[in-house]
């Protein structure tokens, strides 16, 4: 797949508490892409800022593949800097920590 201008609606802004999990960064879903598990489209934003939004315009750089769940979060940012798979899954692994997560780059 390749890298992709997205608009995501943040439905777990930063500072999000669900269950006792609070959200270090921006979560949300692409609106009309339908993902694995029937619903939208999940996807984490990598931004420079630590500001929750309500929505988002940033380019996929990622897909996490979870091996033992039906869903695939998306990885967007609005950044310049190239983030590495290693930095991605240390920022997201609040949440990936409960699965077996993968990370495909994207290119272009």
């Amino acid at each position: 797949m390749a890298k992709k201008n997205l608009a995501v609606t943040i439905d777990r802004p930063i500072g999000y508490d669900h269950d006792g999990t609070i959200y270090p960064i921006n979560y949300g879903y692409v609106a009309g892409i339908m993902g694995g598990d029937g619903e939208e489209q999940d996807a984490y934003i990598l931004t420079e800022g630590d500001q929750p939004l309500k929505t988002f315009t940033g380019q996929l750089i990622a897909v996490v593949h979870r091996a033992d769940d039906v869903e695939t979060k998306w990885v967007v940012t609005d950044s310049d800097k190239p983030y590495s798979a290693e930095e991605i899954m240390a920022t997201i692994q609040f949440m990936e920590q409960y699965f077996e997560s993968t990370i495909e780059m994207m290119e272009g």
